[in-house]
C-alpha cells in the first residue's frame, strides 16, 4: 500500500530543499498541509495536483 501522507523531512527531499524550507512554505501558505496531533503532514495526491497546478508554460516568440 502506498503512503497517503509525506512528512516534513519526505517532502523536503522529494523537492530538493531543505526542512526550513518547507517550514516557510508551510507558515505563508503556500504548500497545502494538514496537522494531525500537531504534526505536520502532506497529503500524497493534493501535493501531486498542487504541483500540476503550479506548472507554467513559458512561451517563446520565434
Amino acid at each position: 500500500m502506498e503512503k497517503l501522507t509525506y512528512s516534513v523531512n519526505e517532502l523536503a527531499q522529494l523537492f530538493g530543499v531543505g526542512t526550513t524550507t518547507i517550514y516557510t512554505m508551510v507558515r505563508s501558505n503556500e504548500i497545502p498541509y494538514k496537522k494531525i496531533r500537531g504534526r505536520i503532514v502532506f497529503h500524497r495526491e493534493t501535493i501531486e495536483k498542487w504541483l500540476m497546478e503550479g506548472e507554467k508554460c513559458e512561451k517563446h516568440d520565434h
